[in-house]
């Protein structure tokens, strides 16, 4: 318990450096940019097609387990819609995006901490942890949103072409997708990812940022990192489950 309340104060030291104006706007805006395209345009192939194949072997196994002649063919698109919007999309590609992203920003962190041009940075007068944490923050909180409602889709397709396989007529589907729509199921999706990229970039610059030790150091900060981004990520998704939609 002590070293939990520990490594809660250090967190939120560190979170207090990192939420502070940019010095130079100018080196602030060409960081942000550079943190965008690594954490999000480097995930769109992985996301692709992990959301198309998950999507497929969702609605197969949805169309396997409906085929009682009682239960209607469009229920398919249906499952395999609030499947894909409720819970795959939003959580399931942040866990794998806590492994992709989480384990480079804390790899990439912890280096700089233990060949010390973290130390560098602070003597020459620069807050480090906004320099550094600050642009991975935005840029996650931006981009992982695009990222799911990308995954939405792309997993929708693949639930399409799966339903196609399992005799599923492209018409039933489409009317699955559209029958009882709830769109605020999109909005609880969006604000878990938010969350989840919250809690992935910044627990992982902190593991990286407080890297102690040499290169075995900077391995184990990245262990670290994606499994308490991983727990979080689902106590979190437990927790806005239940506040959201009980």
């Amino acid at each position: 318990m002590t070293k939990l309340l520990h490594h809660l104060g250090l967190y939120f030291i560190m979170m207090k450096k990192v939420i502070s104006t940019p010095e130079k706007w100018s080196i602030f805006r060409k960081q942000l940019v550079l943190e965008m395209e690594k954490v999000g345009l480097n995930s769109v192939g992985i996301v692709i097609i992990l959301s198309f194949f998950v999507g497929a072997v969702v609605s197969i196994q949805t169309a396997i387990n409906m085929s009682n002649p009682l239960l209607p063919s469009y229920l398919v698109g249906l499952a395999s819609r609030d499947s894909l919007i409720l819970e795959f999309s939003p959580t399931m590609i942040s866990l794998i995006l806590a492994g992709k992203v989480g384990s480079s920003i804390a790899s990439e962190i912890g280096s700089m901490r233990v060949t010390e041009q973290i130390d560098a940075l602070e003597i020459m007068g620069i807050n480090s942890a906004s320099f550094l944490i600050l642009p991975k923050i935005i840029a996650a909180i931006f981009f992982f949103p695009f990222l799911i409602i990308m995954s939405m889709s792309i997993g929708m397709i693949g639930a399409w072409a799966g339903g196609l396989s399992a005799d599923v007529t492209t018409a039933d589907f489409i009317n699955g997708l559209k029958y009882e729509f709830t769109p605020f199921y999109v909005t609880y999706a969006m604000i878990k990812t938010i969350f989840f990229a919250f809690i992935i970039s910044s627990v992982s610059a902190y593991c990286g940022y407080h890297t102690k030790g040499g290169a075995i150091a900077v391995g184990k900060s990245s262990t670290t990192a994606v499994v308490t981004s991983s727990i979080l990520i689902l106590i979190f998704n437990y927790l806005l489950t239940n506040i959201m939609l009980s």
